[in-house]
């Protein structure tokens, strides 16, 4: 049985979106995929832009894609809508081929300030972080399931966690007493293996296991370089893909996949360094501070 889509309104402010409608969107009529459509704000304004393109609006998160229908409502005869992960571009375009494909990638503020999500170390809430709350795979089970060595590995790659071993310890000792059910338990479990000294450096201590569980729940990574690698397959001669990161390791894999690309001849990257939201975008959503934008253009 599906989740039940969240009767709790999103909203989520897109990062970068002038410059990323600019590198996305070239050919007036062409056929665009927003392969993480969220609120729907950068689709919104390439169909605003373009007023013969079509779209394909994909999200596997349910709320987000229904908040996109309803934002998009006035373009839904130009429109697409999946609901799957990108990584599954394959299936979902068959056989066309497209002008420019976005990935806007991570967790959106809308997500994050749903604390049932599970995705905040702000509020005490259910250990979920699915970001499609269908899959099988959850915070939970991986933290109160996998072996310590396992969950050491995971924070060590995903999350650069200078403790990572001494927290999957403290986890796997916690998890002995009772299941650690909540985001607020892991927290504490956090906080009692990081040394004092440490948990007033860098910002909140549970930060980067945080992200870490993230990304392992939903195996960002992985699907980013399928998608990546789907997205170049479907492009037409001259079309644009538009990576917008917000960390390094995501970051680090679309710029390496661009540039080989580039060195295999299958066409330029358009950003020789990454574009960067300026200060009054910062200033009016402090969550673009962390912004990446890159774009390849494949040969024409």
């Amino acid at each position: 049985m599906k989740a039940e889509v969240s009767r709790v309104a999103y909203t989520h402010e897109s990062v970068l979106p002038e410059a990323a409608v600019a590198y996305w969107g070239w050919a007036e009529d062409g056929v665009y995929v927003d392969a993480t459509v969220g609120g729907g704000g950068h689709s919104l304004r390439l169909l605003q832009r373009f007023p013969s393109a079509r779209l394909y609006a994909i999200d596997q998160d349910p709320a987000a894609l229904a908040a996109a229908r309803e934002r998009l409502a006035a373009f839904s005869d130009r429109i697409c809508w999946v609901e799957g992960n990108f990584r599954e571009l394959d299936r979902w375009l068959g056989s066309e081929k497209v002008h420019g494909v976005l990935f806007d990638l991570g967790v959106s503020s809308a997500q994050l300030d749903r604390p049932e999500r599970g995705f905040s170390y702000q509020w005490d809430a259910p250990l979920d972080m699915r970001m499609n709350p269908n899959s099988p795979v959850t915070a939970f089970r991986l933290v109160n399931m996998r072996s310590k060595e396992e969950i050491a590995e995971a924070l060590r790659t995903w999350g650069e966690e200078r403790w990572a071993g001494r927290i999957a310890e403290f986890v796997v000792k916690a998890r002995a007493r009772e299941p650690i059910r909540t985001t607020g338990q892991l927290v504490e479990v956090i906080k009692a293996a990081i040394p004092a000294r440490a948990r007033r450096e860098g910002g909140h201590p549970a930060r980067r296991t945080f992200q870490a569980l993230r990304i392992w729940v939903n195996d960002e990574l992985g699907a980013l370089r399928e998608g990546l690698s789907g997205a170049l397959a479907h492009l037409l001669p001259g079309g644009r893909i538009v990576a917008i990161a917000f960390h390094s390791l995501e970051d680090r894999i679309v710029k390496q996949t661009f540039l080989a690309w580039q060195q295999e001849g299958q066409g330029s990257v358009l950003t020789r360094r990454p574009v960067l939201p300026g200060p009054e975008e910062v200033a009016q959503n402090p969550r673009a501070r962390s912004a990446k934008l890159r774009a390849f253009q494949k040969s024409g």
